[in-house]
């Protein structure tokens, strides 16, 4: 009973928020123009941080989050590991830089959420169609040389804390084009939240890990399996730590 209204509350709270944010979202659209992107991203973010961070302090859960000091000024396009559906959250409220991120096509039936991802920078990607996928590379390209700064998960679905899937290749061509460092994170542990316990909300202990940037020139000297290889190895090795401090 008590995980089942932990869901409920949690939930809850998502769903009651959204409806109320929509003014807010209003006003922050009509000082676009008036701010730089930096800015303007930073002002676009505090409302899902707040809800983020609200959606976070319901599950009672615990964060240790390390590495802050390796996030660079200017646009990164940081590459995490997928553990479960509380990255996102949990992301958003402990990374100190407004981002965007790649989402499922599925997402943009859900108005109210689709609109504060479009103005994130989010971008949607309908992974039944080649050319979605084709097209999300080149609009990331994009918004990194704007000057946004993006999320990757380049294992492409959530591998509910049974390990480090196979990295997809396409974070390194949007690097490589896009002429911007690439930033490493870990996170261990959100599967425990919900998806190791049977779709109900528990409290768990997540750890977050932001390791040194992959610098810009290493991202164009080496070959692009090179890089995929090194990033997955920086990860993978960081993630296999954690789960065993975790134990």
């Amino acid at each position: 009973m008590t995980k089942l209204y932990s869901s409920l509350r949690t939930f809850g709270f998502l769903f009651a928020y959204l409806p109320a944010s929509m003014p807010i979202l209003h006003q922050v659209k009509a000082q676009k123009n008036e701010l730089s992107i930096e800015k303007y991203d930073e002002l676009v973010q505090q409302t899902p941080k707040r809800w983020a961070s609200g959606i976070l302090k319901r599950t009672k859960s615990t964060f240790e989050v390390t590495g802050l000091e390796n996030v660079p000024t200017g646009p990164v396009l940081f590459i995490s590991n997928h553990e479960g559906n509380f990255d996102i959250p949990a992301l958003i409220t402990y990374i100190p830089k407004p981002f965007g991120f790649i989402s499922k096509i599925e997402v943009k039936k859900i108005p109210l959420i689709a609109k504060w991802m479009t103005e994130m920078n989010c971008i949607f990607l309908d992974r039944t169609d080649r050319r979605s996928a084709y097209q999300s590379i080149n609009d990331t390209v994009q918004q990194l040389r704007t000057g946004h700064s993006i999320l990757m998960f380049p294992e492409g679905t959530r591998n509910k804390g049974d390990g480090l899937g196979e990295f997809k290749s396409g974070f390194v061509r949007i690097a490589k084009d896009a002429g911007i460092p690439i930033v490493p994170i870990v996170i261990q542990g959100t599967s425990n939240i919900m998806e190791k316990n049977n779709n109900k909300i528990r409290a768990a202990k997540v750890q977050i890990s932001i390791l040194p940037s992959y610098s810009v020139e290493s991202i164009q000297m080496n070959d692009s399996k090179i890089v995929l290889e090194e990033v997955y190895s920086i990860i993978s090795n960081r993630y296999f730590e954690m789960n065993l401090n975790s134990k």
